[in-house]
């Protein structure tokens, strides 16, 4: 109502104006601005389950600059019915993962996708989705720093994560705190994040999910897989579209020759490009429940 009364005010002025073109292309202006106002102003409708909450501990770490970071929770259907330990997926751009209202180009439908899962085995998991920290994003999920691009901040957010947040969920949910049962998965800086994270501390994260990897931003990362590559018991999911740059593919099956050589079981990898996969949401929801499948050996 309020802009379309602003409409009405500066119309009453235009009326008053003696060239036609002009009041033409000052009416058209004020038409498309009012449009876009109003459509930044519509809410998108929540999608998010019942099932799906936001934690009211507010995370912060950083000395020089201090990052906060907002956690979405998911919890199995069968959470509050039973005394069960459960396993817990950690993931990243959490704002992305179950709400199309808080998402940037469309969520990933990670509940909708867990409870059909437990509707027909019975499986269920706890998903803990860490906000990505806006203009912190770059920095936090680059454990190396690219000459263009700057970053490289990314071992300070894993060790957020170990320190600080999954402590908190162990101690507050009923999960299977072993590395056998905690997966870290994301997709593009996300899934180079979750890659280092889980090769830089096995213990703690025995299953990763590296979604369209940009494995691009650093060649270090190929050194420190070189070096943390022998790792016998974590599982690794690589995902990549055939549409999504001409490097994607072969870094990634760079990566993958590099941690088989390295000792890393081949066994316990697995590649999947996707014919016409594009870098997006699209091909990360539709392929989610492959990927925790063979993480978790369904």
């Amino acid at each position: 109502m309020i802009d379309w009364f602003i409409y009405y005010i500066c119309m009453k002025s235009i009326k008053k104006m003696k060239q036609p073109f002009l009041i033409f292309l000052i009416t058209t202006f004020l038409l498309i601005s009012l449009d876009v106002i109003s459509q930044e102003h519509k809410e998108r409708t929540s999608t998010k389950s019942d099932n799906v909450s936001m934690l009211e501990k507010e995370f912060i770490y950083g000395d020089s600059i201090k990052i906060s970071h907002k956690i979405w929770l998911y919890l199995p259907p069968n959470y509050a019915t039973s005394h069960k330990k459960f396993p817990v997926i950690y993931m990243h751009d959490g704002q992305n993962l179950f709400d199309d209202a808080t998402s940037y180009i469309g969520e990933w439908n990670i509940d909708e996708t867990l409870n059909e899962l437990f509707k027909k085995t019975g499986k269920g998991f706890i998903v803990v989705g860490i906000e990505n920290a806006g203009e912190h994003r770059m920095n936090e999920y680059t454990p190396f720093r690219n000459e263009k691009y700057g970053g490289g901040k990314g071992s300070l957010y894993i060790d957020f994560l170990m320190n600080d947040v999954k402590p908190f969920i162990d101690a507050n949910f009923r999960t299977k705190k072993n590395a056998k049962n905690t997966a870290i998965i994301g997709s593009s800086l996300g899934g180079l994040i979750s890659f280092y994270g889980g090769l830089k501390y096995p213990k703690v994260f025995g299953k990763i999910g590296a979604l369209s990897t940009s494995f691009w931003f650093s060649d270090e990362i190929y050194n420190f897989a070189e070096i943390h590559g022998n790792q016998k018991k974590t599982r690794i999911f690589f995902l990549v579209g055939d549409k999504e740059g001409e490097k994607m593919i072969p870094d990634t099956e760079k990566m993958e020759k590099l941690l088989v050589k390295s000792g890393f079981p081949s066994k316990k990898i697995k590649t999947k490009i996707i014919t016409e996969g594009k870098h997006n949401e699209t091909l990360w929801k539709t392929n989610f429940l492959e990927v925790i499948t063979f993480l978790f050996n369904l």
